[in-house]
């Protein structure tokens, strides 16, 4: 499994690379603009063929999903703490069916710990950041968990053993996508491994 995290700010040829991606079969896009608004995201997804909005995961304004088929949501570790307690009540109005609920980790112990059961969990940095200087790897060990834990942190097409061995059922990729010269033969590469 591959997750593509959405560069923080926007790229040139962004929307084209990303097309391309999911023409190589990309299946978990994670929109992740934290300097824009819902307008900004909505107008974002508008950019994106219909025909994809089905693979797209939003992090912020989880209210996109009832006005676009959205794949799912998101929550980050903060937004998770303040409101997986009362999941009755945040996901009240927001039309959940069929789609899919991940969360971002920074401690195997808290993911092991959390009850709720979400569809996949992001777990961060098993190896040195690509994209956040100074985020160094702390080899998280995942092998004892019994849940779908997706290995975070310096994922590149030449490392896929190393997030296996350690007991990952997929990689998050931001940097070794999107600081690359060849995203989409990076991208086939690590589609390749997991087949």
């Amino acid at each position: 499994m591959i997750v593509i995290i959405a560069p923080e700010n926007d790229l040139p040829n962004e929307i084209e690379i990303l097309t391309q991606l999911f023409e190589a079969g990309l299946e978990y896009y994670h929109l992740r603009k934290p300097h824009k608004d819902y307008t900004a995201y909505s107008e974002y997804i508008n950019q994106i063929d219909t025909q994809y909005h089905n693979k797209i995961v939003v992090h912020d304004y989880h209210e996109l999903i009832n006005e676009f088929k959205l794949k799912g949501i998101h929550f980050q570790e903060q937004n998770r703490i303040d409101h997986i307690d009362n999941p009755g009540r945040y996901f009240k109005g927001l039309d959940m069916f069929g789609k899919t609920i991940s969360s971002s980790f920074h401690e195997p112990k808290d993911l092991e710990d959390c009850y709720f059961e979400f569809d996949y969990h992001l777990l961060s940095p098993v190896f040195s950041s690509i994209s956040k200087k100074g985020h160094e790897g702390r080899g998280f060990n995942v092998t004892h968990l019994d849940k779908t834990v997706i290995g975070m942190g310096g994922a590149t097409a030449d490392n896929m053993k190393a997030f296996d061995i350690l007991g990952y059922k997929g990689v998050g990729v931001l940097g070794g996508i999107w600081h690359s010269d060849t995203p989409i033969a990076v991208f086939k590469s690590m589609v390749a491994h997991f087949r």
